[in-house]
């Protein structure tokens, strides 16, 4: 008990620490806090309004939800693995403890902060919506207790039986393509709904038929039913996982670090080095194309947003010319969208870290730092333009409207220049740490989650409106506009690196600061 609340108090203190002393990082830490009490809130009314529906409904809806909470708990650890510093068994290897009391230390630090909590008051919710009278209340308090010591020790098993490979370049990009699969499975039942393949209730009656029988679905069978009798699993179930963790977290804390080994270096000839000059652009274009190639955070933006496109294309037609090019001119500058939403477009800095002081002494001119972003953008155009043009074909495509190809991909084109201005403002107006040893899906140290959120949804919402002039007239008709989008975004891109290479002269103290925090 010592152990479960020095834990609990170390994990409250390194929250608090990250509060200290930064403006950005308090107010990432409210909207965190914010996000949570909404996902808690959504959760509980969502959960407790399954007691509108019929019984049987209910039960089933029951199953599958408490059975996907779970396994969001195994999934979304592995994304935010090397932010969340009690994760990873290696950072604590030192501690004067025994196994079974960092396992405990560790199980009391997973079930301290926001998201539990918002987790627990989720999972209440199904006491009120499956529960029928007092006996199925009691048992379902226990039952949510249970389930929610079952995400915790899921959770814990996966991420310390992996965290070896996860900390190695080849497990990150192992895990970039995963996630794929994940997008995929997620997209699943809207493409059977808009498919229409087969009845939705029957499929969901299928699925709580075989998770029924899982931990997770005899917890939310003994809260409808009133029985405890199905909760013994459940306990033996976690007394189980609980002790393959230990044994997982004894091997993790003597099993040698995998991303500490050697990495072969390749050489880069090839038709840019045909193509450009020698000079500071080139120089940065190669460093960023380099970036691109050897870090999966940098890749796996480009394969979701072709995936999520695809299926959305995929799932919202059934491959006749009924959908009209709207929707292929929708679903390409979604697409744009969300290539230039990507951190190494709003926080190009980022990823230099504390190498970025190089640059910073010889930045002698506005001029210089305009190269510098102008080489950034550059090397991302060379991927995201092709990028966006398969985005536009498959959409044409999959829905059948093949006319709305040329003017999706030129909008698309033009609100790419868009998100490079705003990203390159964003930038140098809220920059933050990309620590190095990190998964492909997380972007910034701990604390300033909230900051990088910010800055993404800010480059997002000024691409939203800076492209109006360009999207509203190709969405109401006048293709020839599509013409336009082009000049106009390139247009916003070099006025985005200007007013940002003015900016940056003068904050560069802070800016080096900024992604130089201790991860």
């Amino acid at each position: 008990m010592n152990t479960f609340r020095l834990f609990a108090g170390l994990k409250l203190r390194l929250i608090a620490g990250n509060l200290r002393g930064a403006v950005e990082r308090k107010v990432g830490f409210v909207f965190t806090l914010i996000a949570a009490a909404f996902v808690a809130g959504i959760g509980f009314l969502s959960m407790s309004a399954i007691r509108f529906a019929e019984p049987d409904l209910a039960a089933d809806l029951g199953v599958v939800v408490f059975s996907a909470l779970v396994v969001g708990w195994a999934v979304i650890p592995l994304l935010s693995f090397g932010v969340d510093d009690t994760l990873d068994p290696s950072r604590l290897s030192l501690f004067p403890l025994r196994t079974r009391e960092m396992a405990i230390g560790l199980f009391a630090a997973s079930a301290t902060g926001a998201w539990p909590l918002a987790t627990l008051i989720a999972l209440l919710g199904g006491v009120v919506g499956l529960s029928r009278g007092l006996a199925g209340a009691l048992v379902g308090i226990a039952a949510v207790l249970l389930v929610f010591a079952l995400c915790l020790v899921v959770s814990r098993l996966i991420t310390t039986a992996l965290s070896s490979a996860l900390r190695s370049r080849r497990g990150r990009d192992a895990l970039a393509v995963a996630a794929i699969g994940i997008v995929l499975l997620f997209q699943l039942p809207n493409v059977i709904v808009n498919r229409g393949v087969g009845d939705p209730t029957a499929l969901l009656h299928g699925a709580a038929g075989v998770l029924r029988w899982t931990p997770p679905g005899l917890a939310a069978t003994s809260i409808s039913t009133g029985n405890p009798l199905w909760l013994v699993p459940v306990a033996a179930a976690i007394v189980l996982i609980g002790w393959l963790w230990i044994k997982a977290l004894a091997r993790a804390l003597v099993t040698p670090d995998s991303s500490s080994q050697a990495a072969s270096v390749r050489g880069s000839t090839g038709l840019l080095d045909r193509l450009m000059p020698d000079g500071p652009l080139s120089a940065v274009v190669y460093k960023e194309l380099r970036y691109i190639r050897r870090d999966p955070r940098f890749r796996v933006g480009w394969l979701v947003s072709l995936v999520v496109v695809g299926v959305l294309a995929f799932s919202q037609s059934g491959g006749d010319s009924t959908a009209g090019p709207g929707l292929v001119i929708w679903l390409t500058c979604l697409g744009a969208v969300m290539i230039g939403a990507q951190q190494q477009f709003g926080n190009m800095f980022g990823a230099d870290g504390r190498a970025l002081w190089m640059n910073a002494v010889v930045y002698a001119t506005d001029r210089d730092l305009r190269t510098d972003l102008r080489g950034r953008h550059l090397a991302a155009t060379t991927i995201a333009v092709p990028l966006i043009a398969v985005l536009a074909v498959a959409a044409g495509m999959f829905t059948g409207a093949t006319s709305g190809i040329l003017p999706a991909m030129l909008l698309g084109w033009g609100l790419l220049g868009v998100a490079f201005g705003s990203g390159a403002l964003t930038s140098v107006l809220v920059p933050y740490t990309i620590p190095d040893r990190l998964n492909a899906f997380t972007g910034a140290a701990p604390g300033q989650g909230g900051q990088a959120f910010l800055g993404s949804m800010g480059a997002m919402m000024a691409t939203g409106v800076v492209g109006l002039p360009i999207i509203v007239p190709v969405v109401l008709g006048i293709g020839w506009m599509g013409v336009v989008a082009l000049p106009y975004g390139v247009a916003i891109a070099l006025l985005g690196e200007h007013l940002a290479a003015k900016i940056a002269r003068m904050r560069m103290p802070e800016i080096l600061d900024a992604v130089t925090k201790a991860a």
